[in-house]
């Protein structure tokens, strides 16, 4: 549904659960989507499936952010693995339903972090469940509670004529890395497009969509200062004004 004003950009929402349990969302992913010319939209959790399509409708645009893992089921993993934190089956749900339909009518979307994960997930991918005991040669990838979320933890190389190239102006990027858990087998819609120095896929897109970008990193932590992550939320707004 393209406009010609500022799109309706719906980002999906997880659960924080203190003495009650809120619907939330970061504020850096609010802002990056203000920035670039896009209006943010949350989408609660606990909709049913005709509720969701109706919010699906009206927005211009998906944003899937990070969060907790998704649960091993979805991919065939270990449901038992006692590193697998954080998991909400409803979120799971909710969000591989809209990226399937994000994918299935063209829908602009950027998927960050977990968004990647459940974009490979929701298509037929799998996951390594937890990187530094399943991947062969894995580097540090989870600077949760040791960096601030802006700390650049490692490089990314960007194949050179992907459309994450060509919109970040790049072929190489340093990144922040906040996350356990990464792309194992690739679903067979996706093609991976970034890699981080021990071979984890850190981007994936889908070549012949309006726009269909996951990366592996937290670009809304570093779009203040970065141009070319900031790119990234420029490129998801203009394709939801339906000039991409």
């Amino acid at each position: 549904m393209a406009t010609t004003s500022k799109p309706l950009i719906g980002c999906t929402t997880y659960r924080v659960r203190t003495e009650f349990t809120v619907f939330a969302l970061r504020p850096a992913y609010v802002r990056a989507i203000q920035a670039a010319g896009g209006i943010p939209v949350l989408i609660p959790l606990g909709l049913e499936e005709d509720d969701l399509q109706a919010i699906f409708a009206r927005i211009d645009g998906l944003l899937i952010p990070g969060g907790g893992d998704i649960e091993p089921a979805q991919y065939h993993g270990q449901s038992d693995h006692d590193l697998v934190k954080g998991i909400d089956i409803d979120r799971d749900r909710i969000e591989a339903q809209i990226v399937r339909w994000a994918v299935g009518q063209r829908k602009p979307m950027l998927a960050i972090c977990r968004g990647h994960q459940i974009f490979n997930v929701a298509l037929g991918g799998s996951l390594w469940e937890d990187i530094y005991t399943q991947m062969p040669a894995a580097i540090v990838h989870d600077f949760v509670n040791s960096q601030p979320r802006h700390h650049l933890a490692h490089a990314v190389t960007v194949q050179a004529q992907s459309r994450l190239a060509a919109q970040m102006g790049a072929t190489s990027a340093q990144v922040n890395s906040l996350h356990h858990q990464g792309i194992r087998e690739l679903a067979a819609e996706l093609t991976a497009v970034a890699h981080a120095p021990d071979g984890l896929i850190e981007a994936v897109e889908i070549p012949d969509h309006p726009y269909a970008i996951g990366v592996q990193w937290h670009p809304e932590d570093l779009a203040p200062t970065d141009p070319a992550m900031a790119a990234l939320f420029q490129g998801l707004i203009e394709a939801s004004k339906g000039k991409a």
